[in-house]
């Protein structure tokens, strides 16, 4: 797969890998849904193959400026130990470890885009459970942060913001960012729910059950616009979770269909509208149904495109992706 062959119709791009499949079997994680939304966008017409781009592995090198060198050893050489697969909620293989990297490394591109073009989408990523040494809540690598990191580094960025709008607390990275100020963390979940220990966000807006579209909707954008317009971010790292669906397994929100896309909407609207770039991952989602998590995420590319499509030339155009 590559950005050179085929034609296009989005007005960003998809990163995807057929890797990111962690090939969990029957887990409540369904991991497939990666091969499943690229199908779909596909069949719909939302994309064409040119739309899609194929990510390299996030290298040691980069991975190592978030994560510890030895967890990332024995994440490679397959010498964790029993405990710490039993707190990564999925069993150990090498095929799972290489789709994590992979999945850091389609975040990192993702940005790229975004600081080029003004938005890109990752299909896959958004494993904010992941600690600096060690891995929780099916999250090894924690690509949200291994990204930011590597863009700060080479000079890209100095300032960035995740808008984490999955049902959980993203704990990893409201940790590994905790005494950062240049790289401000909101995350939007429910309070009674995983994680059980939630480490501070810059801003956090816990939830109760079953809180539904309207609640949801009013409560981010009173802590998200203020925030863009305070902090003003060089780059947004969108975690577009599907999990706060109300049919979903794992979560206890009451979102709809429509109040998911209304929130991608108000997420990327507001971002594009300053001109700010946007990376987007898509995080979790379990729905009873398959299809319907498949669903979810599809609508964040629909409605992404609406976003872009109505604001042509709002999107900033002095970044070069390397």
């Amino acid at each position: 797969m590559s950005d050179e062959v085929g034609s296009r119709r989005l007005p960003f791009r998809l990163v995807y890998h057929d890797g990111y499949d962690l090939n969990l079997g029957a887990h409540i994680f369904p991991s497939q849904k990666y091969r499943l939304i690229r199908e779909r966008l596909l069949a719909e017409g939302i994309a064409e193959s040119g739309d899609f781009v194929e990510p390299a592995a996030a290298t040691f090198e980069q991975l190592t400026l978030v994560h510890d060198p030895d967890w990332i050893e024995r994440l490679r050489n397959g010498t964790l130990t029993y405990l710490e697969i039993v707190r990564l909620e999925i069993p150990y293989t090498p095929r799972t470890v290489e789709a994590f990297f992979l999945a850091a490394g389609g975040t990192i591109l993702a940005c790229r885009f975004a600081l080029k073009e003004g938005l890109g989408i990752n299909l896959g990523g958004g494993f904010h459970h992941a600690f600096a040494d060690h891995g929780e809540g099916f999250c090894a690598i924690n690509d949200l942060a291994v990204a930011v990191r590597v863009l700060q580094k080479e000079g890209l960025i100095r300032k960035a913001m995740i808008v984490d709008c999955d049902a959980h607390q993203g704990n990893g990275t409201a940790f590994i960012f905790r005494n950062d100020p240049d790289v401000m963390t909101i995350s939007i979940h429910q309070l009674n729910n995983y994680p059980a220990i939630k480490p501070p966000s810059t801003i956090d807006i816990h939830l109760e059950g079953c809180t539904g579209d309207e609640r949801y909707l009013q409560l981010l954008r009173e802590s998200y616009e203020p925030s863009l317009d305070s902090f003003r971010p060089d780059l947004i790292l969108y975690v577009a979770g599907a999990d706060p669906y109300q049919a979903d397994q794992l979560g206890g929100l009451c979102l709809t269909m429509e109040g998911l896309k209304e929130r991608d909407r108000l997420v990327l609207g507001l971002a594009v509208e300053r001109g700010i770039p946007v990376a987007v991952t898509l995080a979790g989602g379990y729905a009873w149904k398959l299809e319907d998590t498949v669903a979810i995420h599809v609508n964040t590319v629909r409605v992404a495109a609406e976003v872009m499509r109505g604001n042509r030339g709002a999107g900033r155009q002095n970044f070069v992706a390397s």
